[in-house]
């Protein structure tokens, strides 16, 4: 419907003598603003010198359509549609046709995708920050799936860079202890449990075996040991990648030479103080940068700069990478090097995720990680549920700051979003279950009425529209707040109507209404990683 208004307004507006590539029609909040809305007079009103009310009014002249009940004009220029209600229960059987495929789109035309995202460094267990990110980057990813695009999730593997040789000696150390040595344990090494959960591994294996420090069986112990760990959690948190890329082999496939030549040719490398630079104030970032040291080691930044060649030279046109908020220098420094490199620095989109607090007890944990005193991701998953943590994590846009209450999370009660959504899930299943006779299609429904039903009715047919949103926007919380939309409606309609009457007619209505309820909540949900139960 929504597409089928817009093209009815590009018609009357090019018969009025101006275009709009970007015609805007928004589900109003406010019902009695109509089913859309369009401010396309308020934008285009100057083109044709006419004032926006006059010219709402001009535009509206004329248009008749059978699913339009009604389009008025509202200051100080909107244009509000008013559809006739068929084409909502009409819906019911399209879903219940659909099913699992209700919402999907072609939208995305089989473009090749890549989100890396979490791509932790193996030298810790992963924490909230991985957790909010792993959220974000995997329900993108499907949604971007759902909508038509070839997703590629992929996990970066940093493990080549001087973390892994401090992650070795904070190893030993902790294992020359178990071995009654006395030593000091390395400034700046890491202090976390699992460092000491690794040094014991390798003492109850080996014994004594390695006090002579084989230093490159130590590093890859402990990065197996850690990486282990990492695609462990990963996997109990519903992530599975389609690829994981070492650091190690970006280094062994291509040439920092060849790469430093290309941008050299390209008039952004110079020579200072023993050092190659890379002149990327010319382009988007605020200064130079390093890429070889004078001593001839290179700065992390050109094993980056490799990667996402890479990425482009596998065929991604979309490289969306999911990092930290304290990467923010970082997104101008590796569109300039793509730039540089004399490729599409439009392939690649930075997203940023802002901090996370903990609270419980209605107060913030504090977490300190150079004490090792931090909150995993296996933590919040175990004190709360999976389905708690990727629904809370996605809940929020990932540029906005936010509290990841503890006890909210695992309360039973209304207050608790997840939970109020899965009960919703699990009352639709508890009825069908007790009505116990197939879902038969209806041809005409004649007794669904009254606004609990529209209002959700309306709801149900706006989830297409709504994942083409999510997707375009790159915002999951999008559908989740959908779900929740989704699941307080239907509860509504349940307090105001008997599902299972004595009118068996009104009975298969409620019940083909609700299993659309049901399909549609599932899709919402299997989008942003969280599973209902059918029973809780």
């Amino acid at each position: 419907m929504k597409e089928k208004i817009i093209f009815i307004l590009k018609n009357r507006i090019n018969e009025l003598g101006f275009f709009d590539d970007n015609i805007i029609l928004e589900i109003p909040k406010n019902k009695e603003n109509g089913d859309y809305s369009t401010n396309i007079a308020l934008k285009n009103c100057k083109k044709i010198n006419m004032n926006p009310m006059e010219l709402a009014h001009k535009i509206i002249e004329n248009i008749n359509d059978e699913d339009i009940k009604e389009i008025q004009v509202a200051q100080p220029g909107f244009i509000n549609f008013f559809l006739k209600k068929d084409y909502l229960i009409d819906n019911i059987n399209n879903i219940l046709q659909l099913k699992e495929n209700y919402g999907r789109n072609n939208f995305g035309n089989n473009e090749k995708v890549n989100i890396e995202f979490v791509s932790a460094n193996p030298t810790g267990i992963l924490h909230m920050g991985n957790a909010r990110g792993g959220a974000y980057g995997d329900s993108l990813a499907r949604i971007m799936s759902f909508c038509g695009f070839d997703v590629t999730k992929e996990y970066y593997m940093n493990d080549a860079g001087s973390q892994i040789t401090k992650l070795a000696n904070s190893v030993y150390s902790r294992y020359l202890t178990l071995c009654g040595i006395d030593n000091e344990f390395p400034e700046n090494g890491y202090p976390g449990k699992e460092i000491y959960d690794i040094a014991e591994k390798l003492y109850n294996e080996f014994g004594k075996k390695y006090v002579d420090n084989d230093f490159e069986f130590i590093k890859e112990y402990s990065t197996k040991y850690l990486t282990d760990k990492i695609f462990e959690h990963l996997k109990e948190y519903r992530i599975e990648y389609d690829v994981i890329t070492s650091e190690k082999s970006i280094l062994n496939k291509y040439s920092f030479n060849d790469t430093i030549e290309k941008m050299r040719k390209n008039g952004y490398i110079y020579e200072k103080d023993g050092a190659i630079w890379f002149k990327s104030s010319e382009l988007y970032d605020d200064k130079d940068h390093v890429l070889i040291k004078n001593d001839g080691t290179n700065t992390y930044l050109l094993p980056d700069i490799l990667y996402h060649e890479d990425k482009i030279l596998r065929g991604f046109t979309q490289i969306i990478d999911v990092l930290g908020t304290d990467h923010h220098g970082y997104v101008a420094r590796l569109k300039s090097a793509i730039k540089a490199l004399g490729l599409n620095d439009e392939y690649i989109d930075v997203k940023l995720l802002q901090l996370v607090r903990i609270i419980q007890n209605k107060e913030v944990v504090t977490m300190h990680k150079r004490t090792g005193k931090i909150i995993t991701l296996k933590d919040l998953m175990e004190d709360t549920s999976v389905n708690a943590v990727r629904y809370y994590f996605s809940k929020y846009s990932l540029d906005t700051q936010m509290d990841f209450d503890i006890d909210l999370a695992r309360s039973s009660s209304n207050d608790n979003q997840v939970y109020y959504i899965c009960y919703a899930y699990a009352r639709i299943c508890s009825i069908i279950n007790k009505y116990n006779k197939p879902i038969e299609k209806i041809n005409n429904y004649s007794t669904i009425d009254g606004d609990s039903a529209y209002n959700l009715l309306a709801c149900l047919y706006k989830f297409p529209d709504v994942v083409k949103s999510a997707c375009t926007k790159k915002l999951p919380h999008i559908i989740s707040n959908y779900s929740y939309e989704l699941a307080t409606l239907f509860h509504n309609y349940y307090e105001k109507n008997k599902i299972i009457c004595e009118d068996e007619l009104k009975t298969k209505e409620n019940l083909n209404l609700i299993y659309a309820v049901k399909i549609t909540l599932y899709n919402s949900l299997n989008l942003i990683g969280v599973i209902p139960k059918e029973r809780m």
